[in-house]
């Protein structure tokens, strides 16, 4: 990839959605000329069959680079493509082992700290092409990020090590990755579509999954409502909690941290009920 800026011009970020609006916000830190701004609102949450808007257009006008997630989360990318030549688009799971159902593709990659700190890793070299006049500018800001994340990741590792192996039960497809960095075991994943309910079969079923293996803990997202977690609740001895998938947020630099150290309070809370 060619250099995207000159001396004259600032580089123009447009990221798709939170998480890689967080971590455009830390490895772009105190850079002169450079320019980040979130495509979506931050409390849009995860891209399922979002559509561009014309709001969106005027975004993606001018930019030089578009950072995405990949992985099928952003079904849209084909439309910038032949809408804005001069975008390059950087997809940061690129190189991340991906989590398949099926045919279909866990996009979620993020909510793995060790996956969040490979893209990180992804976005700073993919800057440090696009504007090396600052090459070491991103690499350090991108250093001294990723050591914070593995402060976090160090402290949930050894947190969560007596709870590996704990059957949960989750209401969305975001989790197979936080899970799998973590030990945990997802047992049954309702509403895999956000918003979708489940079946009366869906929900008999995991009534008495529940009932059967004694599981404690259904966890929702703040993003949606969890009216069917609540009738689970109501059937069984499981207690709702709230895990949160980072797709939504404060736009700070630190969020991200934040909420991973909120997740690990909320597990912890569950497991020891």
């Amino acid at each position: 990839m060619t250099s995207l800026v000159c001396a004259q011009k600032p580089l123009r970020i447009v990221t798709s959605f939170y998480p890689m609006y967080i971590m455009a916000l830390n490895v772009t830190k105190d850079i002169p000329g450079v320019v980040v701004e979130n495509l979506t609102s931050s409390q849009t949450g995860c891209l399922h069959d979002y559509a561009l808007t014309p709001d969106d257009m005027k975004k993606l006008t001018g930019a030089n680079l578009f950072v995405a997630n990949g992985a099928g989360m952003e079904n849209f990318l084909n439309n910038i493509t032949a809408r804005y030549s001069q975008i390059k688009i950087v997809q940061l799971a690129d190189g991340i082992s991906l989590i398949k159902n099926g045919n279909d593709i866990n996009p979620h990659v993020w909510t793995s700290i060790s996956n969040a700190i490979k893209e990180v890793e992804n976005l700073s070299k993919a800057l440090e092409i696009a504007d090396p006049s600052h090459q070491k500018a991103y690499s350090d800001n991108a250093h001294a990020y990723v050591i914070k994340l593995k402060k976090i990741q160090t402290l949930m590792h050894k947190e969560l090590y007596m709870y590996i192996g704990e059957k949960i039960i989750t209401f969305h497809e975001a989790f197979p990755y936080f899970a799998q960095e973590f030990g945990l075991n997802i047992a049954a994943v309702i509403e895999r579509e956000p918003g979708s309910e489940p079946s009366a079969k869906e929900l008999a079923d995991t009534i008495d999954l529940v009932k059967k293996t004694g599981i404690k803990a259904l966890f929702t997202e703040p993003q949606y409502p969890a009216l069917a977690a609540q009738t689970i609740a109501q059937e069984t001895e499981a207690k709702i909690f709230t895990l949160d998938p980072a797709v939504t947020g404060p736009e700070e630099p630190d969020a991200y941290i934040n909420i991973m150290t909120k997740n690990l309070k909320v597990l912890k809370s569950a497991f020891t009920q």
